[in-house]
């Protein structure tokens, strides 16, 4: 039984009654649908905090997705899993390959600024500041293209740009 059918929670029932209305009326193909409910899934399983059920839910959505802008989300939600456990190597490369199919996704580069700035920050517990300065100046940077992307957000990262003399 797929997950939206069987979860509890009134938001997600909600949000699972309008995105099947949905799919009824709006022209898409077979493959479309299934990977939107595949999607939909992994949200929901995410939510909930079954990360490897999240994971082989957005795998197979990724299988089926064709569309760029689509896939984007989904890479983006298998880096947000990646980050969660820690995983920060592999959550950086979620990223990169969200991006590169969709470059507007501010929340991207944040979360990148943000495994940036703690690695910074672990350089700094090292004894490695020469490193730590390198780490964060690539947060900078991501911070930076998050800025640009939604003016006004990220108001702790822009106050950290100013602190540390890193915006322009």
């Amino acid at each position: 039984m797929p997950r939206s059918r069987i979860n509890g929670n009134f938001i997600d029932k909600t949000f699972s009654i309008v995105a099947n209305i949905l799919l009824r009326i709006i022209p898409t193909t077979s493959g479309e649908k299934e990977a939107f409910t595949y999607y939909r899934d992994g949200m929901s399983a995410q939510s909930e905090g079954n990360y490897a059920e999240a994971l082989q839910n957005y795998y197979e959505a990724m299988r089926l997705e064709i569309d760029p802008y689509d896939r984007s989300y989904i890479l983006y939600n298998i880096g947000l899993i990646h980050t969660s456990n820690g995983e920060h190597t592999k959550a950086l490369e979620y990223y990169f390959r969200a991006l590169e199919r969709n470059p507007f996704l501010p929340q991207a580069f944040n979360n990148m600024a943000v495994i940036c700035h703690y690695r910074g920050e672990q350089a700094i517990r090292q004894g490695d500041p020469e490193i730590a300065e390198a780490w964060f100046d690539q947060a900078a940077e991501y911070w930076k293209q998050a800025i640009a992307l939604t003016p006004g957000n990220y108001i702790e990262a822009h106050n950290w740009l100013k602190i540390t003399r890193r915006f322009e």
